[in-house]
C-alpha cells in the first residue's frame, strides 16, 4: 500500500473534545506519518504499529451489534495499528452534514444505511469519500455490495416470519402473506418514517411480477396490493418492537430484519422465517469528507472487511459476513439465519439502493401519506 501523511492528529483530538467525545489514554501530538506498507492492499491486514497514536472515531448505531463490531474489529484493529481508536455514536446523518459544512469532522468511520450512503455517492455536493482502493481490497465483497464512496458493514435479510403454532402448514411465498383468506391474522411491517426495500418488492412478487423484473417498482402496483391487506396490518416503529411483536405472538406474521426475528426465535418464539425471495438487504461503512485522518479510515475498513474478521463479527451479532472467505461457527439456530449459507442465499432477492437513493424524497412522501390514511 502507498504511504500517505495524516493532518494533525491535534485537530482530531480538540474536534472529537469539542463533541463530548471523551479519548482515553490519547494525548495531544503533532502531524503523524503514516507508512501502510509496500504492495496491494489485502483484506483483514494492517501493518503492525502503522497508526500509533493516530486518533480514529468510530460512529455506529449503538447497542449490541456496534459492541459487537467493537469486540471483532474495533478493538483488534486498535491493538495491531496503535490506532487510538473512540467510540460514538448513534449516526446521525444531520450531525455529518453539519461536520463536513464545517469542516470540523470528528467522525472518521460512519455506520450508514446504504440509502442514504448511496445518495451521496450520486449527489455532486455528497457528504461522503470515494473509497480508495489503494488501501481497501473489495475482492472479497460480494457483487453488488460496495459503491463508490462505501463499503458494506453486514448483510442481513428482510423476511417474515410466521408463527407456527397459528399455522401448522405454514405459508412459503409472498403470495401467502398476501392471502388472508388462506392465511387470516395480523401482519407486522415497519411503519416508521423511512421507507427502503421491504413489503413494497414483498407486494410486486405477491402480485407475480419476476424477480429480475422488479425494478424500477411500479409502486402504484405496489400500493394497490398492500391495500388488499391493510385492515390486517399492524406497525412496528424499532426493531426492538419488531421481535417484541413476534415474542407476544401479537404478529401472527411478521416482516423484520432477520437479525431481530433470529433474537425472537432464540428467545423462544415458535415462529419460522420464509427465504423464499426474503430481500438481501446491506448496510454502508463510510468516511465523512475532510476527515481528518482519511487514510487511517480506509486503513480501518480494509481490516474491518477480512474473513476472520467477519466470520466473528456474525458470530457475535448473526448477521451474515460481507467476505466470501468468511467461515463463521454456528450453532444450529444461527445457521438456519445466515443469509449467505447457500441453501438459503439462492432463494433470496437481491434488492436496487440504487433506485431506491434515486427516488427516496418521493416515495418517503407517499409512504407517510399512506400512513395517515
Amino acid at each position: 500500500m502507498k504511504t500517505r501523511t495524516t493532518r494533525s492528529a491535534l485537530s482530531a483530538a480538540l474536534a472529537a473534545a469539542a463533541t463530548g467525545v471523551l479519548i482515553v489514554g490519547c494525548s495531544a501530538a503533532g502531524p503523524a506519518e503514516i507508512d501502510l506498507g509496500d504492495g496491494p492492499a489485502q483484506a483483514g491486514t494492517v501493518k503492525e504499529g502503522a497508526l500509533d497514536g493516530v486518533p480514529l472515531t468510530f460512529v455506529s448505531w449503538g447497542g449490541s451489534f456496534q459492541e459487537g463490531q467493537m469486540e471483532a474489529i474495533g478493538k483488534p484493529f486498535a491493538e495491531a495499528s496503535g490506532a487510538k481508536l473512540l467510540e460514538d455514536g448513534p449516526t446521525e446523518y444531520a450531525k455529518v452534514k453539519a461536520q463536513v459544512d464545517n469542516n470540523s469532522v470528528t467522525w472518521d468511520v460512519v455506520d450508514t444505511d446504504v440509502i442514504w450512503a448511496q445518495k451521496q455517492c450520486d449527489a455532486e455536493d455528497g457528504l461522503l469519500m470515494d473509497i480508495d482502493t489503494s488501501i481497501v481490497d473489495l475482492s472479497k465483497v460480494p457483487e453488488g455490495l460496495a459503491g463508490d464512496c462505501y463499503v458494506p458493514a453486514m448483510q442481513y435479510g428482510y423476511v417474515f416470519l410466521y408463527n407456527a403454532d397459528t399455522y401448522p402448514e405454514g405459508p412459503t411465498g409472498w403470495k401467502d402473506f398476501f392471502d388472508t383468506e388462506k392465511f387470516p391474522g395480523k401482519r407486522a411491517i415497519a411503519g416508521f418514517e423511512d421507507v427502503g426495500p421491504g413489503v413494497y418488492e414483498g407486494a410486486l412478487l405477491a402480485d407475480g411480477v419476476a424477480e429480475d423484473e422488479l425494478y424500477p417498482l411500479d409502486m402504484d402496483r405496489a400500493y394497490d396490493k398492500i391495500d388488499t391487506i391493510r385492515d390486517s396490518l399492524i406497525f412496528w416503529k424499532t426493531g426492538a418492537e419488531s421481535t417484541q411483536m413476534i415474542e407476544s405472538g401479537e404478529a401472527d406474521m411478521a416482516l423484520v430484519w432477520s437479525g431481530r426475528g433470529y433474537e425472537a426465535v432464540k428467545n423462544g418464539a415458535n415462529y419460522r422465517p420464509v427465504w423464499n425471495q426474503a430481500l438481501v438487504i446491506h448496510e454502508a461503512l463510510t468516511v465523512p469528507k475532510n476527515a481528518k485522518n482519511p487514510d487511517a479510515a480506509m486503513a480501518f475498513l480494509n481490516y474491518y472487511l477480512g474473513a476472520e474478521q467477519q466470520a466473528r463479527l456474525t458470530e457475535l451479532t448473526s448477521y451474515s459476513p460481507v467476505n466470501v472467505d468468511a467461515q463463521p461457527q454456528l450453532d444450529e439456530l444461527g445457521t438456519r439465519f445466515l443469509t449467505t449459507d447457500p441453501g438459503i442465499a439462492e432463494q433470496m432477492v437481491s434488492t436496487d439502493s440504487a433506485w431506491w437513493a434515486e427516488n427516496y424524497d418521493s416515495e418517503l412522501e407517499r409512504w407517510m401519506k399512506w400512513l395517515q390514511g
